[in-house]
């Protein structure tokens, strides 16, 4: 039904412009120019009208569509501009941080050089010590070992030089006599 209160009122309005270009056909003095010019603004408001009694809501739509489509746009782009300005104050904030943690971890680093330095000094000297107790342990056992076969190389060259004393010294009746008293001995316990 729309449509055809459409189609009637654009041929309404075509027909109504031919009138008037029909009736403005004629031969003309002044009078004819401002009759012409007023049809002319009569002609562009029917047009103007029927423009907006048939695309007027539509443009109106779409006109006001597009003005909340590009207020959403820009609403979206400050949320992405404010998005990327916090996160360049966070990537600033790092880089200001960087130098901190640098010399953080130089020091950490060096602490833990220090550290492991310490230790291998305090570990060498417990083996510094242990090997210089196993040197004096092995040089006493030397020591003791050489005393030891001293002594007794001692000793042998002690008894031998004693025997040939005592061979020399004691005569026949003495060894009887002292071999008599160490058999007794030797009988009696």
């Amino acid at each position: 039904m729309k449509k055809f209160k459409t189609v009637g009122l654009v041929t309404a309005v075509l027909v109504f412009c031919a009138v008037a270009a029909f009736a403005s056909g004629g031969e003309g003095g002044g009078h004819n120019k401002v009759l012409d010019l007023v049809y002319r603004f009569v002609n562009f408001g029917i047009v103007a009208f029927i423009i907006y009694k048939v695309a007027g809501k539509r443009l109106a739509d779409f006109l006001s569509g597009r003005t909340k489509q590009i207020e959403a746009d820009l609403s979206d782009l400050d949320g992405r501009k404010a998005d990327a300005e916090k996160r360049l104050l966070e990537v600033e904030a790092s880089i200001a941080n960087l130098e901190v943690e640098k010399a953080k971890i130089l020091a950490d680093a060096k602490e833990q050089g220090e550290a492991m330095k310490q230790a291998m000094i305090e570990a060498a000297e417990v083996q510094a010590q242990q090997i210089k107790a196993q040197a004096e342990i092995a040089a006493a056992q030397e020591t003791k070992l050489a005393i030891d076969a001293i002594r007794g190389e001692l000793a042998e060259q002690i008894v031998i030089a004693a025997e040939d004393l005592v061979k020399k010294q004691l005569k026949k009746k003495d060894h009887e006599d002292l071999v008599a008293e160490y058999l007794k001995k030797v009988v009696l316990n």
